[in-house]
């Protein structure tokens, strides 16, 4: 045994030493007394090769010592050629490490990357195996446990595919998305050791959408199969896309035949049944009832469970909302405190502004006083930056809902019939991020609660029109509703926004090519075509406009020569995402300052202009420059006009 320690080189030296000051060239037989043992000390570096411990016979560890034990980082090489690379703690493989096994069958090498605890694979990591596969996520005792994403071959190989979603002892098991990129279809639904197991959907690249009951990987049960063309069959399935047992087959036009199936779906159906061609004059109730997707799928709330669980327990809860706020931020603090340190290792420097953004996210709040606007503001603040930093827990969460959304929408998911669906996943995705954030603010109001402003609003407003007192503006007392959706989707609808427009878009596919064939028609009119389409009555038409009791007749090139910003403006319409944000371009056109410019100068002239007035002259100086835009602008304008006439 060859052992390369302190231990013989400090005996050495000691040796050397007394013979020196002995004047001789003898050494004293060891232990005699003559010089004073030394001991190792307790933290060093040293090279091992271990003999006797049935974990590591053969294994040479080179790295720090504690103890007497491998502690701190290292290097620890098996003679078989497997390899760990990282930190040790008491002897064992513990915090972050590489790890390396060869293949010889392949002639490659698994390879994984990633935490370990106690001397086995536990937490986030990455497997990517000798076969091709590759594995990203939460392991436990050296199996893959948790949520996880598997990425079998390559688009060129066999059979590539991908699953996201849950495992349990190194089996998928849970809700997960299956995409199987050979067959052209994505399943998304629960699994039960390896196979898929319970309610789910498939979605086809030819446009078939399949809901209901799957049993060891095949369609079983009940269930309800759409087409592209929007032909449905709702009953009973024996195996994948193939028809057997009792049910009702609906054709677009809303005839029906209702009796017993049996065969493929596109290979030639066999039917015993009576065929039905609704009436006219048949009651509703009478009528087969609208089919409405989404019963047997899995319920929102189902799904990436262990998405949610996994950010419960960083914050070092057990259960959802079962735990100290306190521990829960002092476990953020050192979460992010230990990325950091594993950071600085990697070829990836952290920015000075990255560095400060930590820094502040380590700090725990301390809220005082009543709760107010302030401190709502504060913690949306914060959250913008949690969100935007992998390395703290809800950052880590929101990266994670990122990916399985997209994962699952995109793609041969981007089927319209997935649009509520997805429409549902995102609400619930907002409502258990909220309770993880009312679980760290607990002094956030609940949803629906109203945060009192700091200073009260008056309580009375002029008339638009008069300038009197309105006795109608009394309203409840002025307030800010706390909302999920208020908190949240300014952080979360951004990242989520480009497969949820592509549903929409193609949810809306035929109302859209409608829409722009009208609005191409419409405008090649006039504007006194539109007026009239619009109902505005005649002694509103702009053809004249009284202009501080002068007559002007409106030239055409007056008209033309308007906002060229106020196009502009609405066009960054299409790049927000929030309602708010929305609302908040509309607010900032051109039109509004000009209308509230005119209204100051009614205010300070004795005669007045009619409001009517005010609205044509803005009207008239709207542009036609964006073709795709000015008709929608001109019809925003004349709503306006078509409302004044209520005063």
């Amino acid at each position: 045994m060859v052992i390369h320690t302190w231990t013989k080189w400090l005996r050495a030296i000691c040796q050397a030493v007394d013979q020196a000051l002995r004047g001789t060239s003898e050494l004293p037989p060891y232990g005699s007394g003559s010089v004073q043992r030394q001991e190792p000390p307790i933290s060093r570096s040293a090279k091992y090769t271990f003999y006797k411990d049935p974990r590591l016979k053969d294994a040479t560890y080179d790295g720090r010592w504690f103890s007497g034990k491998p502690h701190g980082r290292g290097v620890l090489k098996w003679s078989d050629g497997k390899m760990y690379s990282g930190m040790f703690r008491n002897g064992l493989e513990d915090g972050y490490g590489e790890y390396r096994i060869p293949n010889k069958a392949l002639n490659k090498e698994d390879h994984y990357v990633g935490h370990w605890k106690e001397g086995k694979m536990c937490g986030q990591g990455v497997y990517s195996y000798a076969s091709g596969e590759v594995f990203e996520g939460c392991f436990q005792d050296n199996m893959r446990h948790g949520h996880g994403l598997l990425r079998s071959g390559k688009l060129t190989s066999s059979s590539p595919s991908m699953f996201i979603g849950q495992w349990v002892m190194d089996k998928k098991a849970g809700y997960g998305v299956f995409d199987d990129i050979t067959r052209g279809e994505k399943y998304m639904g629960m699994w039960q050791d390896d196979v898929c197991q319970g309610n789910g959907v498939v979605v086809t690249q030819f446009g078939l959408y399949y809901e209901g009951n799957f049993h060891l990987n095949k369609m079983t049960g009940n269930g309800v199969l759409l087409s592209e063309d929007d032909t449905i069959y709702e009953g009973e399935f024996s195996d994948d896309w193939t028809l057997s047992g009792k049910g009702i087959l609906t054709m677009p036009n809303g005839d029906y035949i209702e009796g017993y199936f049996s065969g493929e779906w596109g290979s030639g159906i066999k039917i015993t049944g009576t065929y039905f061609k609704p009436s006219l004059y048949e009651s509703d109730k009478d009528r087969p009832k609208v089919l409405k997707l989404g019963n047997l799928a899995v319920p929102a709330d189902e799904k990436w469970k262990a998405v949610f669980d996994e950010c419960w327990r960083q914050l070092g809860c057990e259960n959802p909302g079962q735990g100290e706020v306190g521990k829960a931020w002092e476990n953020i603090a050192v979460a992010l405190t230990a990325n950091r340190r594993q950071h600085r290792d990697s070829p990836e420097i952290l920015s000075r502004s990255h560095t400060q953004t930590l820094e502040s996210l380590e700090f725990i709040p301390q809220h005082v006083g009543a709760f107010s606007v302030e401190k709502y503001d504060d913690i949306k603040r914060y959250l913008i930056k949690a969100c935007d930093t992998p390395l703290h827990p809800l950052g880590r969460l929101m990266e994670t809902l990122v990916a399985v959304y997209r994962m699952t929408y995109v793609g041969v998911g981007a089927n319209r019939r997935l649009l509520q669906e997805a429409v549902k996943e995102i609400k619930s995705y907002l409502k258990r991020i909220f309770q993880l954030v009312r679980f760290l603010f607990p002094e956030l109001p609940e949803e629906g609660s109203t945060i009192p402003l700091s200073a009260p609003l008056p309580t009375e407003r002029k008339s638009f029109c008069t300038g009197k007192s309105d006795s109608r503006s009394e309203s409840p007392e002025p307030g800010y509703v706390v909302t999920s959706s208020g908190l949240l989707l300014p952080v979360l609808l951004p990242r989520l926004y480009p497969p949820l427009f592509m549903l929409y878009a193609l949810d809306n596919d035929r109302e859209e090519d409608i829409y722009w064939e009208c609005v191409l028609r419409l405008n090649k009119q006039p504007d006194i075509a539109l007026l009239g389409f619009l109902g505005v009555q005649r002694k509103f038409w702009p053809v004249t406009l009284s202009v501080l009791g002068d007559t002007k007749k409106v030239l055409p090139t007056t008209k033309d020569a308007c906002f060229a910003s106020a196009v502009e403006c609405l066009q960054q319409i299409s790049t927000t995402f929030t309602p708010s944000d929305k609302l908040k371009v509309i607010q900032h056109v051109t039109i509004r300052s000009s209308v509230r410019s005119l209204t100051r100068l009614q205010n300070s002239l004795t005669t007045g202009l009619p409001i009517q007035s005010i609205c044509y002259s803005t009207i008239w100086r709207l542009p036609a420059v964006a073709e795709k835009n000015s008709l929608e602008i001109r019809t925003l304008c004349y709503i306006l006009v078509i409302i004044s006439e209520s005063y």
